[in-house]
């Protein structure tokens, strides 16, 4: 008794901390724009659960922020909606904004979510036998979250170190949830490049063989020599010189959003998720939840050498960014995060 007491009294304790450790609202000024519209590709998977965390506990509003969310079929539909307008803000991969620069159009991310991808690749178990290695993905229709995300750039990243170039696959859109379990289990792909709890679910019914997984820091020291900046929070230049402030109350959200991941069992996360991201199974979401744990950002900060290890990647397979020049300095502006992290 003694025990739970204790356990009652340090939950209600750590909650009461968070509430008096968030980013100061009397050190930001109002926003400019208070309602925002925020894109994101795949809602429901564990690339972005930092932003339906932020939705659900509150810190949007806490900010006096009204944040409309669209989400998309992946993330390249959510940048295109930032680029046309219908967006103000995206949450997505961090190459985007490499992409965006080496185009001409100044895309810059403001806070890191993820410092890896946790992006898995892997093959239909009745075709392991004849994929023994990404060079035996020629011809291979992979499913992904939708072409041009940042599942069809892993995918790419990784059959370019056996020779292979984009065209040598087939990228299948098959979306961040039950869409792209059935792809596997009815065999309208051949491997598969996706998120839990998406690979959690494959992985615990015998579906798939795992060929690369970018969850833990072991993989991703094997496959792209250390951390690879992933889900990040981006704007286009002119609307964070535009908006500074509305910017900071954005970022001040998603900090208070990452110290309460910090501190929460998979327990806490799946009581505040909506059932539907479960795919009709709690256990397995929260097994998904420990598996992706070890990707997410605790600092908020891209450190220097993955910016180089996500530009390194898609110079490997990207003609476009093969000889470009890209100002890296350019693409992360840090100045919202650690006024997030003062605050605190």
């Amino acid at each position: 008794m003694l025990v739970k007491s204790l356990t009652k009294i340090s939950i209600a304790a750590f909650a009461v901390a968070m509430m008096a450790a968030s980013p100061s609202l009397a050190q930001t000024p109002p926003p400019e724009k208070p309602d925002i519209a925020l894109g994101v590709g795949g809602k429901s998977g564990l690339y972005h659960l930092q932003l339906t965390l932020t939705e659900r506990l509150g810190y949007f509003k806490e900010q006096g922020l009204n944040v409309t969310i669209s989400d998309f079929a992946g993330g390249a539909k959510s940048l295109q909606s930032l680029i046309g307008g219908s967006s103000d803000v995206v949450t997505g991969a961090y190459e985007h904004t490499i992409r965006m620069q080496a185009k001409g159009q100044p895309v810059v991310a403001v806070m890191e979510l993820g410092r890896f991808p946790g992006i898995v690749v892997a093959v239909r178990k009745d075709r392991a036998g004849q994929v023994k290695s990404f060079k035996d993905f020629k011809g291979l229709k992979v499913g992904v979250t939708a072409p041009g995300s940042s599942t069809n750039f892993i995918a790419d990243a990784l059959i370019a170190k056996e020779g292979l170039k984009p065209e040598d696959i087939s990228p299948i859109s098959v979306g961040a949830g039950l869409s792209a379990v059935a792809a596997i289990k009815k065999g309208e792909i051949d491997a598969i490049s996706n998120v839990d709890p998406v690979i959690t679910k494959l992985e615990r019914d015998g579906d798939v063989v795992v060929m690369a997984d970018t969850r833990t820091e072991e993989g991703n020291m094997k496959w792209f020599g250390g951390n690879n900046p992933a889900a990040v929070i981006y704007f286009k230049k002119d609307f964070i010189d535009k908006n500074p402030n509305t910017v900071q109350r954005v970022v001040n959200a998603f900090y208070k959003t990452m110290k309460w991941l910090e501190h929460a069992s998979e327990e806490d996360i799946a009581k505040t998720m909506p059932e539907e991201y479960f795919l009709g199974d709690r256990e397995l979401y929260m097994a998904a939840v420990k598996a992706s744990r070890p990707m997410y950002s605790t600092t908020g900060i891209i450190p220097t050498k993955g910016m180089q290890n996500a530009l390194d990647m898609l110079q490997q397979f990207d003609p476009e960014l093969k000889d470009a020049k890209v100002d890296l300095s350019k693409t992360f502006d840090d100045r919202f995060v650690k006024k997030a992290a003062a605050a605190m």
